[in-house]
């Protein structure tokens, strides 16, 4: 049979986070409140570094763009998940998966890049100060956010190339609460070891591979930091660390999903709450409170949006 006449599948049925209604009512409050506060953290952070001219440089350029992608993470899969935790059936058609599947992919690719950006910016800042501005010009601002998108896309369009045409015939369950590559293979009439490689190879493979990328440059800076004056040394590190923090937690659950593909259901669940819920909101709040310009000019932005809102 062709595998097109196979997919006679029209939606696929998460089974959620529990069926504990005390723990969906406790993850409800909590999935609620942080996805609120990401999206006002981050909308704030974007609005600081876009209204105050002091914070106009390569490194808030791409941190404004971290935060639009963490704008995008917050929206892709939480809204779902928050109103699915008191249905019954928790469902998504076919082509809203695909969707799903591929806006992850695509924010994940971006994402990484513009880590990889801002550790390069980092590393001209401490190691190259004199040449920085030279090197860190706006056009090449624009050319790593250009990059991100285009490894992004290509990333996601590489991925679904393999997945798009392939034959469902049930079942239709995920165990989880949103789709991914790893779930959705596994549920075609077809066998999967191959693709399974191929997704590792493409999801896990580039993880890992930036992953030791970053951390290579981590090492290099923080040689370079140590040749520093106190002072200049202990703000460094302290951009530095909040770098490395925010690095962890985007890499930490993805190496996990790509590369362990057989670990346990709750931790995977656990991981992907994590991942989708908290870490968007961790990011500005990470950055703003290891950044004193950044406290500074949030402080300035919340006086002008109160006196604003005072006027109405």
């Amino acid at each position: 049979m062709d595998g097109g006449n196979h997919s006679v599948i029209s939606e696929f049925v998460f089974l959620g986070l529990t069926n504990s209604w005390e723990l969906q009512l406790l993850l409800f409050v909590f999935s609620s409140m942080f996805y609120v506060a990401s999206m006002v953290g981050n909308s704030l952070f974007l609005l600081t570094v876009t209204s105050d001219p002091h914070l106009h440089s390569p490194m808030y350029f791409l941190l404004a763009n971290l935060s639009l992608i963490d704008l995008g993470v917050s929206s892709v899969t939480s809204p779902k998940m928050i109103f699915d935790l008191f249905r019954k059936h928790k469902v998504i058609s076919f082509g809203g998966c695909i969707s799903q599947i591929s806006f992850i992919h695509v924010i994940g690719g971006v994402e990484m890049v513009l880590l990889i950006a801002m550790a390069f910016d980092k590393y001209v800042a401490i190691c190259k100060p004199l040449h920085y501005l030279t090197i860190m010009r706006p056009q090449m601002c624009i050319f790593f956010l250009v990059a991100a998108w285009v490894v992004g896309l290509i990333h996601s369009v590489v991925q679904l190339a393999f997945v798009v045409n392939l034959p469902f015939c049930g079942p239709n369950v995920f165990d989880s609460f949103y789709c991914d590559l790893p779930w959705f293979i596994k549920l075609t009439c077809t066998d999967t070891y191959q693709l399974e490689f191929v997704i590792t190879a493409n999801s896990g493979f580039i993880s890992v591979g930036s992953f030791f990328i970053l951390l290579i440059s981590y090492i290099v800076i923080i040689l370079s930091v140590q040749k520093l004056s106190s002072a200049g040394s202990s703000k460094a590190l302290s951009t530095l660390s909040a770098h490395i923090t925010v690095v962890v937690l985007f890499f930490g659950p993805l190496i996990f999903f790509y590369t362990w593909p057989s670990s346990s259901v709750p931790l995977d669940k656990f991981l992907g709450l994590f991942d989708t819920v908290l870490t968007p909101f961790l990011n500005p709040v990470i950055y703003t409170f290891r950044n004193q310009e950044m406290k500074m000019a949030t402080r300035r932005v919340c006086r002008w949006l109160v006196s604003y809102g005072k006027i109405f």
